[in-house]
């Protein structure tokens, strides 16, 4: 253990505890912008810098280790004078349009400069100059070279969490940048749109494809009907943004902002999940009862960033990916056809719009496999924090809005549909159902609940009508790759795995709002989707009444000829841009 004094305060620490760690066991907080606990310790930025006693050159506090005796000044008045010039430097360099930026408010360098009262920057602006044209403004990524502050978050986290390596450092000195690496175009690249980029960035140098301004002109169109679903993580954050406790930020409060907002019917995405079950877990039955997981597992398919990478990093492995539409895009499929006949109307004229905490769902949405002859069966998708934006622009107070029932007869869920925004959730409510299916009668719904916590890549086997189910739970990507090089090894067997491409889940999407706290984006958005589900008195997705009818009504039975055509597709039938079919 090691003694020192931080601001005249005594601290005993660890060996190898960084100043800024110690500072923070005494309350005392040490600005910083390229930081990242686990990820990021260069002191890029060299806004943690403080005094220390005997030292010549200010110390960086991320990156330097306590020492016995060490006396440390974080607010002393060469610490300010220090912090204050870095920081003038980063805004010399930073397109400083603050009223035009989707981070404004939200913005660790603004903060930064508002409370070091930064009114004017004296040194001459440095914008980059030279670079390659702007990226497409298709990407549902947008990448601004001019808000970029060289921080490298976005590559560490790419790299050292995602194992994708997407981004890197080009250029030297004052001309460094932040770009796609091997010289390519974002959209040409394997970019698996998990987001996580976008959520570690400390300003707005990385956002999703802005679609406000699509879904507004939908709205006003009186020949549209307006359709919209949400899913069940947009639930655990989108309150965050107006102070809301987690408890008052209803699906149902949000169902009657949306109708103030002007759409016409509000369904929840926790149906189409039930659905979802239905199909996945009866397949894979099929696959299991037919011998055909003995070499590699069924993967789920539900999470388009996982299936982006697999596609892109390991394409010979796409045939395992479940069959299974995600909740989106069987909700949409749902939507413009059972739903369309039940009102009476064509499906073009339906407009069919999700929340979700993701981006790599605006690339979902638009595959061709995703689309009939009237269109795509989800015309459009909008990340949490850009519902946020349009309840704003609509100045909609959701504490001073009651909630609202939402509408039927996709509105319906269980608690198996509500834990898919979690880690863990998808096979946990499979099993669920699976369990059922192979007995007749209903597990304990908390029987399979040892898959919901531990590391990023977790396994157990459960034992189902005396088959034992080899079972996997990855989040994250880098876990992802790390399973897979395992499995390819033949060091492990499953028969099911369940993929989250962003860390935590749905709940830690690259759509959510951005939190500097990464155990607030996971660990307490996750636990209220379970608490979620254990309120709800049904926690079987074949117990749903709106999913029965639907089968009795119009699909038949689980992998009938017409469910296959509507709820599944053909992982193969697309490539990936660093593909060919």
């Amino acid at each position: 253990m090691v003694t020192l004094t931080i601001d005249n305060k005594q601290v005993t620490v660890p060996e190898g505890t960084s100043i800024l760690d110690a500072a923070k066991k005494l309350g005392i907080d040490i600005p910083h912008l390229c930081y990242l606990k686990d990820i990021n310790r260069i002191a890029a930025c060299r806004v943690c810098c403080v005094e220390v006693e005997g030292e010549r050159a200010m110390v960086t506090a991320c990156n330097s280790f306590v020492k016995e005796g060490m006396v440390v000044h974080t607010n002393s008045p060469r610490a300010r004078a220090t912090r204050r010039t870095n920081v003038e430097l980063i805004l010399s360099q930073h397109d400083c349009k603050c009223a035009t930026c989707v981070r404004s408010g939200n913005c660790q360098l603004q903060t930064l400069a508002n409370d070091l009262g930064i009114l004017s920057v004296p040194y001459e602006t440095q914008l980059p100059k030279g670079l390659r044209g702007a990226w497409t403004t298709t990407f549902p990524l947008y990448h601004d070279y001019n808000k970029c502050i060289k921080c490298m978050r976005c590559i560490q986290v790419c790299d050292k969490v995602q194992s994708l390596s997407i981004w890197d450092v080009a250029g030297t000195g004052g001309r460094t940048t932040v770009d796609v690496s091997n010289n390519r175009v974002i959209k040409d690249s394997d970019c698996a749109l998990c987001g996580q980029c976008i959520t570690h960035c400390p300003v707005g140098g990385l956002r999703e494809r802005d679609d406000t301004q699509r879904a507004f002109a939908a709205l006003a169109d009186p020949d549209k009907i307006t359709v919209v679903q949400v899913a069940p993580a947009v639930r655990t954050a989108w309150g965050e943004y107006f102070g809301l406790p987690r408890e008052e930020s209803t699906m149902e409060r949000m169902a009657a902002c949306l109708r103030r907002m002007g759409f016409d019917y509000i369904f929840d995405t926790n149906f189409s999940a039930d659905l979802t079950i239905m199909e996945e877990g009866n397949e894979f039955l099929h696959r299991l009862k037919s011998g055909g997981l003995t070499r590699w597992p069924m993967f789920t398919s539900c999470c388009p960033g996982w299936v982006r990478f697999l596609k892109g990093q390991y394409p010979e492995l796409t045939g395992q990916l479940s069959s299974a539409k995600s909740p989106q895009q069987m909700f949409g499929s749902v939507t413009k056809s059972w739903f369309a006949r039940k009102l009476g109307v064509e499906p073009d004229k339906l407009f069919c719009v999700s929340v979700m905490p993701c981006v790599a769902k605006k690339a979902e949405c638009e595959l061709p496999t995703m689309a009939t002859e009237y269109g795509p069966d989800v015309d459009l998708v909008l990340t949490t924090r850009e519902l946020v934006r349009m309840l704003r622009a609509d100045k909609l107070e959701p504490a001073n809005i009651p909630e609202e029932p939402l509408d039927s007869p996709l509105g319906t869920h269980t608690g198996a549909g509500v834990i898919f925004g979690a880690t863990g959730g998808v096979m946990e409510a499979a099993l669920r159902t699976a369990a059922y299916v192979l007995t007749g009668a209903n597990p304990d719904p908390d029987a399979f609940a040892a898959v919901r916590t531990g590391p990023g890549l977790r396994e157990t086997t459960y034992e189902i009508a005396g088959i034992p189910v080899r079972c996997a739970v990855v989040s994250g990507l880098g876990n992802a790759r790390q399973l897979i090089e395992n499995l390819k090894a033949g060091k492990v067997r499953y028969d099911f795995v369940e993929v989250m491409a962003c860390p935590g889940g749905c709940v830690g999407g690259g759509g959510q709002p951005i939190s500097l706290e990464d155990e607030e984006r996971y660990g307490v958005r996750g636990q209220r989707l379970y608490d979620l589900d254990k309120a709800n008195p049904m926690r079987f997705s074949h117990e749903n009444p709106d999913v029965q009818t639907l089968y009795s009504e119009f699909l038949g039975q689980p992998l009938s000829e017409k469910a296959e055509d509507l709820l599944h597709t053909d992982h193969t039938a697309w490539s990936m841009p660093n593909q060919s079919l």
